[in-house]
């Protein structure tokens, strides 16, 4: 763990942590006590090395968010593992379960690459005896506030200082790439989809659910909704995301029964108990935005499929970049460009084209073709020319007046 604050509270509370289930049925409490040991690798790497290297160690799986995949979370794994081989120990199955696409195969060529560095025959032996298997986790958890903490005390009679929320559905999609081959069949038992392909999956979570969120994230931002639960209750918006994923991401992916999955997501969208805060989603958007939107407008252009309402999305984050909603609030970016972009989109708020053409051009964000594409450029602008003029919430809902558009 990298926050001082989770582990001193779970360190006080003896690894013990509440969870709050919830959907539109309901919320129960679920108390887990899966977690024995806590340690803040910054502080402690020793600590994260020896277990890494420890002879009953057999899998090592990690949640960093997409921006911690750097150099120091591959050297830190990396130290674990030379100390490993040193000890005439086994591999290990290494399993990232965050937001990249073939996130165990990138999680492989940083340690690899890092090994490499200092030692070729270590990382001969990461990249040969090692196996990282892709894989996708879906379960919508909002940070932890001031608020679970009150509902945990009020649900379980007794302080909780690292309690959670979470919604009741989780699917887990895990490569059937394993040093053991028999944790396959341990896998299937606890309900997780063990397959030969995770790539469908993982691109119908990027594109459907992530891909909605930051778009409702930018528009909640901007339109002074603070909650998804807020967004998805506004009618416009509601049938801005179904459209969105129905007419311009779905008939491109190729996981099976992918309408299910999109009416699933409507539902979850819309759980009043989850509490999950717009601006939380909106965090690190300019690293999102290559991940979530960008490929499924590529393959929508090409597949000559329409991408109106990706462009709105493309138009609403530029107009959120203002860090200024339509009713004059300030709200902070949390990002690692916040200053840049937020400068930049406030000289240009009152010209559409230079806007485009100073943040819809960025290849770090948008990439190579849609910046160049004619048709990408006029729909981003004439919806952020829209925006600009009569705010976000009535752009939606002339969007949707004129289905012909679209």
């Amino acid at each position: 763990m990298h926050k001082r604050n989770v582990t001193d509270a779970l360190h006080l509370q003896d690894g013990l942590y509440s969870v709050q289930l919830a959907d539109t049925r309901g919320v129960r409490w679920q108390v887990c006590g899966a977690i024995w040991q806590t340690c803040v690798a910054a502080d402690e790497s020793p600590t994260v090395v020896a277990a890494i290297a420890a002879p009953a160690t057999r899998w090592v799986t990690l949640t960093v968010t997409e921006k911690g995949y750097a150099a120091p979370l591959a050297a830190l794994l990396v130290r674990g593992l030379a100390a490993r081989r040193n000890a005439g120990l086994g591999p290990l199955t290494l399993a990232s379960c965050d937001n990249l696409a073939g996130n165990g195969r990138v999680l492989q060529a940083l340690c690899v690459q890092e090994a490499r560095a200092h030692d070729v025959s270590l990382a001969d032996w990461i990249d040969r005896a090692c196996v990282f298997p892709n894989s996708m986790v879906d379960r919508i958890v909002p940070a932890a506030s001031a608020t679970t903490l009150l509902q945990a005390q009020d649900g379980l009679g007794l302080a909780d200082h690292a309690a959670l929320r979470t919604e009741n559905f989780w699917e887990w999609v895990i490569e059937r790439h394993f040093v053991d081959n028999r944790d396959a069949a341990v896998l299937a038992s606890a309900g997780v989809q063990v397959v030969d392909d995770v790539r469908p999956f993982e691109d119908a979570k990027l594109r459907l659910l992530n891909g909605s969120h930051s778009a409702m994230a930018c528009i909640g931002a901007v339109a002074g909704l603070p909650l998804i639960a807020d967004c998805i209750a506004q009618v416009p918006v509601r049938n801005f995301i179904h459209g969105l994923m129905t007419h311009e991401i779905g008939p491109l992916l190729q996981r099976p029964h992918w309408a299910d999955y999109r009416d699933a997501l409507l539902l979850r969208f819309a759980n009043p108990h989850l509490q999950h805060s717009v601006h939380q989603i909106a965090s690190d958007s300019s690293l999102k935005v290559a991940l979530r939107w960008v490929p499924a407008a590529v393959a929508a252009l090409q597949a000559g499929l329409p991408v109106t309402r990706l462009a709105f999305c493309a138009a609403a984050w530029m107009r959120y970049c203002q860090g200024v909603d339509d009713a004059g609030q300030a709200y902070a970016l949390s990002d690692p460009n916040a200053d840049t972009l937020r400068s930049t989109a406030r000289v240009h708020a009152t010209s559409a084209s230079a806007t485009f053409k100073h943040l819809g051009t960025l290849p770090a964000v948008w990439g190579d073709v849609l910046p160049q594409h004619p048709h990408w450029q006029s729909l981003v602008t004439d919806h952020l020319r829209s925006i600009q003029s009569h705010g976000l919430l009535a752009s939606i809902a002339m969007l949707a007046a004129h289905p012909s558009q679209v």
